[in-house]
């Protein structure tokens, strides 16, 4: 039997003070040791099998807060990473010092897995035959521009962590590589065509999307907290009631649903995890216990489709007296009519403990979509969830839920009362004495990145603002990009305002202001830094020319606290 091989990964996932997770995904069943340098024990873990596939998640213990360490990955004894003489350093484990206060998070969202030569990197509309060609060009890597960047760069300036709120890959739009290998397995002139049909797909999908030799570096070395979106399953995944009946009447949905949900469980979820909960958790226990844990983890998605309160995806990470608490705005909605909300009660009163604990300077909620839009597309979904609840009566609620899904009008705002319940959250964090010195809301999705302050009322002491990283690789075309910037302007506002108010829509809870004359809309990573009681967002976008290796200009630098 051939030796075992790294098919991806390794991927360095939770790292604390003293602990650390990696995961790996190897061509076979394996025994798979980590080894850190210079002192701390090496950790093994056999592989559990899933669909042919097999995977570790390996639990380092042991670890000296504020220390750095390289690492070594063997399979069966034999040493697979990193590759002798590659092009960039060691993969480097660096433990936070939970007294220094420092942290460098960088977060971006909406990424397609497509090759970093042209005319994939060229500018979209910069080709033309018979006129300008739009689609297929997806310019630079944001995520591929920072791992070539800190190749270069000593680790101290290097990100702590790396937050990737959604769309790490797309079912529906899928790599050429990716379409190959489609088509070699099915007809794809039968639905659902050269989109992800199953698990086996999805693990493609994630093979292109980790395994370029600069990207899986990065995430060898640079800690990853991941949340799925939309793309990640199907595009307006779980839009309204509505929508869902509709996709549960096709005939591949199911396999499609099922394959979601277990690739999510292994190749993002699982890393999401601490030590302790992982530990606590009965379905990494029976999985990592079954020699093929392929009918459980069918089971589990099964379930998790059908029954929202089934699970929480939401997660929180503390990184010294930062606390980060992610909020799933997919999987968990409860999606009846009258009933809407973006989580189920449960897994809401588990959001509000972690954000009302207190005992961190700042405060960070992310959530894939944004919670606060433009105004004029805030209004005009706010409304759109009282016509499609029946605000104009039957007839037009079923074309407002034609509109709700095709112009993709739900997000925090069309969900009215989870909106109200997020804005008196943060209002109830940002009061009295033991108040963060800044909170922000941390967000992708709408394909154009954007720094809001937010408005909290009366009371409130801790500036708040809304953080929008969208795309790292995925830009709009000219029409969506003139669309999204009228939403800001005044006569927009007032257009979507006149709408929400004719549908019996009030006023938002909150207010907000653009803090930059106008949304960018190009491939860009953000990074916020802190220093005790202080914080400053960078934003960065890749630059377009082809030929050369991509590079991360500036566009706003501000200070938030």
């Amino acid at each position: 039997m051939d030796a075992p091989e790294l098919v991806l990964g390794p991927l360095l996932r939770f790292v604390g003070p003293r602990e650390a997770t990696v995961w790996v995904e190897t061509s076979r069943p394996a025994e798979v040791e980590v080894r850190p340098a210079g002192g701390p024990p090496p950790s093994r873990e056999r592989t559990f099998s899933v669909a042919g596939h097999h995977y570790a998640l390996v639990t380092l213990r042991g670890l000296e807060p504020g220390s750095s360490c390289g690492y070594e990955v063997l399979l069966d004894g034999r040493r697979r990473w990193p590759p002798s003489g590659g092009p960039f350093p060691p993969p480097l484990i660096r433990t936070p010092d939970p007294s220094s206060g420092r942290l460098r998070l960088a977060f971006g969202s909406c990424r397609v897995s497509v090759p970093h030569e042209p005319p994939y990197t060229l500018r979209r509309g910069s080709l033309k035959r018979g006129g300008v060609l739009r689609r297929g060009f997806y310019e630079r890597d944001a995520l591929y521009a920072l791992a070539l960047r800190m190749r270069g760069q000593p680790p101290g300036r290097w990100p702590d962590a790396l937050l990737m709120l959604g769309d790490q890959i797309y079912a529906d739009e899928v790599s050429p590589q990716a379409k190959e290998f489609i088509r070699s397995r099915r007809d794809t002139s039968k639905p659902p065509g050269e989109q992800v049909a199953d698990f086996e797909e999805y693990t493609r999908l994630y093979l292109e999307a980790w395994r370029t030799p600069a990207i899986r570096w990065l995430l060898s070395t640079v800690p990853s907290a991941m949340i799925f979106d939309d793309h990640d399953v199907h595009d307006d995944w779980n839009t309204s009631e509505a929508w869902v009946r509709k996709m549960r009447s096709k005939p591949w949905w199911e396999e499609r649903i099922v394959g979601a949900f277990m690739s999510y469980w292994v190749y993002q979820h699982l890393g999401n995890l601490s030590p302790a909960e992982l530990e606590e958790d009965p379905l990494f226990a029976k999985v990592r216990g079954s020699r093929d844990a392929t009918q459980t983890l069918r089971g589990f998605a099964r379930a998790a489709d059908r029954d929202v309160a089934a699970n929480r995806w939401s997660f929180r990470r503390d990184f010294g007296r930062v606390r980060l608490v992610v909020a799933d705005s997919r999987a968990g909605r409860v999606l009846s009519e009258g009933r809407r909300a973006m989580l189920d009660e449960a897994e809401w009163a588990w959001i509000e403990e972690q954000v009302l604990s207190g005992g961190f300077d700042h405060l960070l909620f992310a959530t894939s979509l944004p919670f606060v839009l433009s105004p004029g597309l805030h209004h005009l979904e706010a409304a759109s969830e009282a016509v499609c609840g029946g605000a104009w009566g039957r007839a037009a609620a079923r074309a407002g839920e034609a509109v709700r899904q095709a112009l993709d009008l739900e997000h925090w705002s069309a969900f009215g009362r989870s909106f109200a319940a997020l804005s008196g959250l943060l209002r109830r964090a940002a009061s009295g004495e033991g108040a963060p010195a800044s909170i922000a809301v941390l967000s992708g999705d709408v394909h154009h990145g954007y720094l809001a302050a937010l408005d909290l009322g009366p009371g409130a002491r801790s500036p708040a603002y809304q953080a929008v990283g969208s795309p790292i690789r995925n830009p709009l075309g000219l029409p969506e990009r003139l669309a999204l910037r009228a939403a800001w302007t005044r006569a927009g506002a007032a257009l979507g305002r006149g709408i929400a108010r004719l549908a019996g829509v009030g006023e938002p809870p909150v207010g907000w202001r653009l803090l930059h004359q106008s949304p960018w809309f190009d491939n860009h990573i953000s990074t916020l830094s802190f220093e005790g009681r202080r914080a400053t967002l960078l934003v960065e976008k890749t630059t377009p020319e082809d030929g050369k290796p991509p590079k991360l200009l500036p566009i706003l630098e501000r200070r938030l606290a």
